[in-house]
C-alpha cells in the first residue's frame, strides 16, 4: 500500500509540474488578487474594528493562502480526471495497484504542492515587507495548517472528479470556489462584515483556516485560533478523503 502510494504520489507530482495549466492558477490568480486588494484597500486598516495590523498585506497573506489552496483542489480534481479521461485509471483498476492507494498517491502529491504554494506566499511576503510575526514557530504552524488543508481540498477534488469523470465539470466548480471564499472572513474580518454574510462566515470553516494562517503572520502566536484553524483543515481533510473513497468505491462497482 504505502509504496503504491508514494509511486503514484510522484507520478502525479511529476505530471502536475510538467502542465501549467494546472499549476500557474495555483499561484497566478491569488497572487492579481493579493496586488489589487492590498494595492486598492490598505485604507481599509484604519477603520473603527479592524485589528491593529503593520499593514494590509500581513492580513491578506493568508486570504491568499486559502484561495491558492483551494484553486490546489480545483487543479488536483482536473488532473485526476484526466486520468480517468485518458484511461490510465482504468489501467490502474485492472492492474494489482491497492485501491485505496489510488486516491492517498494523489492526495499525498497535493500535499507536497501545498508545502510550495504556502512557501511561495511566505518568501513572496517577505519580500514586499511581511514578516511573520510568531517566528520559526509561527512559519512551522502555518505550513502545518496549509499542508493539511490543502490536502483536504484536494481529496475533495478527487470526490469530485471520480463523480464527474470528466475535467470540464471539475473546472465548473471554479466560481464555486470563489463564493465560498468570499463568504467567510478571508479577505475581511468577521467582525466588519454585514449580514448575512457575517453569519455564513462564523460557520464556514474556511474562515478558522484562513484566521488559523493569519494569526502567526499578523498578530503573533496564540493558541486559540492557530488550534482553530488546525482542527478546522484537520476536519475537512478527514472528511473530503472519507468521501473521495466512497466515490472510488462506487466508481468501482460501476466498472
Amino acid at each position: 500500500m504505502r509504496a503504491a502510494s508514494v509511486a503514484l504520489a510522484r507520478r502525479a507530482l511529476r505530471n502536475f509540474l510538467r502542465r501549467p495549466q494546472l499549476l500557474a492558477p495555483l499561484v497566478l490568480f491569488p497572487t492579481l488578487l493579493l496586488v489589487v486588494n492590498v494595492g486598492g484597500l490598505e485604507r481599509t486598516t484604519t477603520l473603527p474594528g479592524f485589528p491593529r495590523v503593520d499593514g494590509f498585506l500581513d492580513f491578506q497573506l493568508a486570504a491568499a493562502m486559502t484561495q491558492s489552496l483551494l484553486l490546489g483542489g480545483v487543479s488536483t480534481g482536473i488532473a485526476m480526471a484526466l486520468d480517468i479521461e485518458g484511461g490510465f485509471f482504468d489501467r490502474l483498476v485492472a492492474s494489482p495497484t491497492p485501491r485505496l492507494a489510488i486516491v492517498l498517491g494523489r492526495v499525498l502529491a497535493a500535499s507536497v504542492i501545498a508545502a510550495l504554494q504556502i512557501i511561495y506566499f511566505l518568501v513572496l511576503g517577505a519580500i514586499f515587507g511581511a514578516s511573520v510575526k510568531g517566528g520559526v514557530v509561527g512559519v512551522l504552524c502555518v505550513l502545518a495548517i496549509g499542508i493539511v488543508a490543502g490536502t483536504g481540498f484536494s481529496a475533495l477534488g478527487v470526490m469530485i472528479a471520480l463523480r464527474a469523470r470528466n475535467a470540464s465539470t471539475v473546472q465548473g466548480i471554479f466560481p464555486l470556489v470563489l463564493v465560498v471564499l468570499f463568504v467567510s472572513s478571508a479577505f475581511f474580518p468577521a467582525n466588519l462584515l454585514s449580514s448575512p454574510a457575517d453569519v455564513v462566515a462564523a460557520y464556514n470553516p474556511l474562515s478558522y483556516i484562513a484566521d488559523g494562517l493569519r494569526q502567526p503572520i499578523a498578530f503573533g502566536n496564540a493558541l486559540a485560533p492557530m488550534l482553530e484553524g488546525l482542527a478546522a483543515a484537520a476536519g475537512v481533510a478527514i472528511a473530503a478523503t472519507s468521501l473521495s473513497v466512497l466515490a472510488l468505491r462506487g466508481r468501482l462497482r460501476q466498472t
